[in-house]
């Protein structure tokens, strides 16, 4: 077992807590072993392994702690594979349990109508901060998306942003009338007022003239949330979750939503499928005779 933790943190460098809760689950496995009369982690069976997982899940453990643990076994075991300790891996056939991907949360659309009306937009970083809210909101862009906007990548006249995402791929991204209204505002009225004469690219900016940080953008939102009555705990991705939840509801296709959201593959959008399948038993139970 400590050559294992050893060959870990000499080649990936993993951090300590990580090689602690491999040592823990090795450790764990190994003293149910011993009572099973088993001559160590070396000797084991497949039938050791499910034994284990199996009193595991009857005392209570979770889906994703299971999951985590027989993470660890079988990498465990793939080494001694690799430097020929064993020839065969007892974790090889062992399925991990399902967990299932788990579900955005969203706001209502009134919740939305409430945190993009939090801001006092008689306050210079209150308007700012409105028209971050409304793009953020217009755009489903990550918040690292939002603050990295610059201002030669805003086109009003067209009604579109230029965004750079992961993988360093572009995208433009339909801002819709009521953001294009609130950037103008904020271009005409506030903007120059925070530069007070020195340049930027970034299209967000402080007082000190410098871009929006991502941190700093997001301790605002809470307050914001907190000021319209909710949870300040939602996370970053909240308001990009409410935007493809409410496109979903009001029948956006879900390759459209793949294209604003930046997202490679249909896959990862396929997550807010939940929503369609919810929205359409909605309205077969309003609409069909025997709903």
């Amino acid at each position: 077992m400590e050559g294992f933790l050893d060959a870990l943190w000499a080649e990936q460098g993993l951090s300590a807590a990580t090689l602690s809760a491999y040592r823990s689950d090795l450790e764990g496995f190994a003293a149910f072993l011993q009572g099973r009369g088993v001559d160590g982690l070396v000797a084991a069976g497949r039938g050791d392994v499910f034994a284990y997982l199996a009193e595991r899940v009857a005392a209570g453990a979770r889906p994703r702690t299971t999951a985590r643990l027989l993470s660890s076994l079988r990498r465990f075991y793939r080494r001694l594979v690799s430097t020929g300790e064993r020839s065969d891996d007892p974790t090889a056939e062992v399925e991990a349990p399902r967990l299932g991907q788990p579900l955005p949360g969203a706001l209502t659309e009134r919740q939305v109508e409430a945190l993009l009306a939090a801001p006092d937009t008689g306050d210079p970083l209150g308007l700012r901060d409105r028209c971050l809210l409304e793009v953020l909101y217009a755009t489903g862009l990550r918040v690292s998306e939002l603050v990295a906007l610059r201002v030669d990548g805003v086109s009003l006249r067209q009604g579109v942003v230029r965004v750079i995402g992961k993988g360093d791929r572009e995208r433009l991204v339909p801002l819709g009338e009521e953001a294009v209204d609130w950037v103008r505002r904020y271009l005409e009225e506030v903007r120059p007022l925070l530069l007070d004469g020195r340049a930027a690219e970034a299209l967000f900016v402080t007082r000190r003239g410098e871009g929006l940080t991502r941190q700093a953008f997001w301790y605002r939102v809470k307050r914001y949330a907190a000021a319209a009555g909710i949870d300040p705990a939602i996370s970053p991705h909240t308001l990009r979750h409410s935007f493809a939840t409410h496109l979903i509801n009001h029948g956006a296709d879900l390759r459209v939503v793949q294209m604003l959201l930046g997202h490679a593959d249909l896959s990862t959008t396929q997550i807010y499928t939940h929503v369609a399948r919810q929205r359409l038993q909605q309205l077969h139970a309003a609409h069909h005779p025997r709903g």
